[in-house]
């Protein structure tokens, strides 16, 4: 009995040492820059969202098309619960009854429809390991970000792409976990968010 005991406590040991080495590395502290171009992409995969000790938890669907972005949360079985867009005319959401929303900036909207205030306008900045230009940040020693009352990490992949973006703040906590990002090239992108019509 005592050794089945001491095996099994061997076999969670090495799992538990094994699912470490598998896990991507934390970027680096220099590995954050300033914000230059991004590229357009799409990505896709879970997000979970927890505040006052409650958590969410659906998945996405991410395209950036500058200047258009557009987050789709939904349902494990792929049924849209809502839509978020942000273009130059501002931003809208749409939910899954087409009920549009709009506001002039993405901290308005989420805080009228949410009751707090998400940073969706830096999500793609900060996804790709930027820091927004012409604001205050800050490098912390263990490699996060700090900006905009957010403190930023990332996990990547073996080629760069993000596996997982965190986001704090003293409210609210936000998680992406990514199943792929992607680059896209369109010829004749969209200027606005679809809604609009």
């Amino acid at each position: 009995m005592k050794q089945k005991k001491s095996t099994l406590i061997l076999y969670a040991v090495s799992a538990v040492i094994l699912a470490a080495c598998a896990q991507p590395q934390m970027t680096a502290k220099e590995s954050w820059r300033a914000q230059s171009d991004i590229a357009d992409f799409t990505a896709d995969g879970r997000l979970a969202v927890k505040a006052d000790g409650k958590g969410s938890y659906a998945n996405f669907d991410w395209s950036y098309q500058n200047p258009v972005q557009t987050i789709s949360i939904n349902t494990p079985l792929g049924s849209t619960l809502g839509q978020l867009c942000q273009d130059s005319l501002g931003v809208l959401a749409v939910d899954r009854d087409g009920k549009i929303y709009q506001a002039d900036t993405p901290q308005a909207l989420s805080r009228q429809l949410l009751g707090f205030e998400l940073p969706v306008q830096y999500l793609h900045v900060w996804a790709n390991g930027q820091w927004v230009k012409n604001a205050p940040y800050q490098l912390l020693d263990d490699g996060r970000l700090q900006q905009f009352e957010w403190t930023v990490s990332r996990l990547l992949n073996e080629d760069g792409s993000p596996r997982i973006l965190l986001l704090e703040s003293p409210k609210l906590t936000l998680r992406l976990v990514f199943d792929q990002m992607r680059q896209l090239k369109v010829a004749n992108p969209s200027q606005q968010c679809a809604a609009r019509g």
